[in-house]
């Protein structure tokens, strides 16, 4: 049997084994609730899962008869925040209370997909990291007959953009080229994808993961251990601090003085940060990833902190506004936050 064969297996005994995740996944979830409340650690609160269902509406009420969701130039990164934002709590194309809703949106996606020759997804590196990391986090999960095997050739194709795009320098820029630059925010972004394509069991080569892990080392501050926004090590960014941060993590450097010097950076942010910050659902949507990753003190810490500041910011359409992205993607990622216990997602676990 060949490497390539028994890798295949490998996947599809894992896809398998989520199918079977999903069938009993409200089952666990009420498990883990009722467990939560008697440790005394209530962290996914009545208030909490009434905003997270409320968002949830605003997002049905919102899609496009299409199946996309869309901010105005943002369409496809708003869609597949979307898809990840019902899949937090269980939700795939196919299955689920919403199962039709979000095949379309599975559908809209993949058929956007095939319709481009080089396997770009949207108008920037930025809305091409999010399709990828939905793509990843599809596949498998998905009711469809021919989902499968379009999933793949959809992320074959957006992890080979990513590949092809990466700077010298290790980061990506706004544009899929290699001459086109690179910042830590844009970094980030597509890394997710390409980390959680990784973890899905796409190829992806170390050298790449070494030239990332060079350029976070390039972006950090020395002095507090935060992330600039672009590599110099200088003006640190705290959105750019988070993603770095949880970037840093998923390349495998937990141990190393860069995560823990960048741990004690994010972790000791003032609580003002909750309440009020620069690109504060960008900000938050990573953070809480990063605390997660370092460990159930730090997310214990951090987490109902956002989540009270979160549910205090929901309007009562169910909407979270004030996202550079529109109201679509400031309500998918702050459920995304919100819904962190529910731990459903592969590339938001520990």
């Amino acid at each position: 049997m060949t490497v390539g064969s028994c890798r295949w297996l490998s996947m599809a005994a894992g896809r398998l084994v989520t199918r079977l995740i999903y069938l009993t996944a409200f089952a666990l979830l009420a498990t883990s609730i009722m467990a939560q409340e008697q440790a005394g650690s209530p962290e996914l609160t009545e208030e909490a899962s009434k905003a997270i269902d409320d968002g949830l509406t605003y997002l049905l009420k919102t899609q496009g008869k299409d199946g996309s969701w869309s901010s105005g130039k943002f369409q496809m990164a708003s869609t597949s925040l979307g898809l990840m934002a019902f899949m937090v709590k269980g939700e795939f194309p196919g299955y689920g209370p919403n199962a039709e809703a979000l095949d379309r949106a599975k559908n809209w996606l993949l058929k956007q997909a095939k319709s481009v020759s080089d396997g770009y997804l949207g108008k920037s590196m930025y809305e091409h990291g999010l399709a990828t990391l939905a793509l990843s986090e599809m596949w498998g999960m998905t009711k469809g007959e021919n989902d499968d095997e379009d999933i793949q050739k959809a992320l074959e194709a957006a992890v080979a953009v990513i590949l092809r795009s990466q700077n010298v320098g290790g980061g990506w820029r706004y544009q899929p080229s290699p001459d086109a630059g690179q910042d830590t925010s844009v970094t980030v972004m597509v890394f997710i994808g390409l980390a959680s394509a990784r973890q899905a069991g796409i190829m992806v080569p170390d050298e790449a993961i070494k030239r990332l892990v060079s350029y976070l080392e390039g972006a950090q501050d020395q002095g507090s251990g935060g992330f600039s926004y672009a590599p110099t090590g200088k003006g640190v960014s705290i959105a750019c601090s988070g993603g770095g941060l949880y970037a840093a993590q998923l390349c495998g450097e937990r141990d190393s003085q860069m995560v823990k010097a960048a741990i004690n950076y994010v972790s000791n942010l003032p609580d003002g940060t909750f309440a009020s910050t620069g690109h504060y659902y960008y900000t938050h949507y990573y953070a809480i990833q990063s605390m997660v990753q370092s460990g159930d003190e730090y997310y214990a810490e951090w987490y109902p902190k956002i989540r009270d500041a979160l549910i205090d910011k929901q309007s009562k359409d169910g909407a979270w506004n004030g996202a550079a992205g529109g109201p679509v993607q400031g309500t998918a990622m702050s459920i995304l936050i919100l819904g962190t216990p529910h731990r459903y997602i592969p590339v938001y676990q520990r």
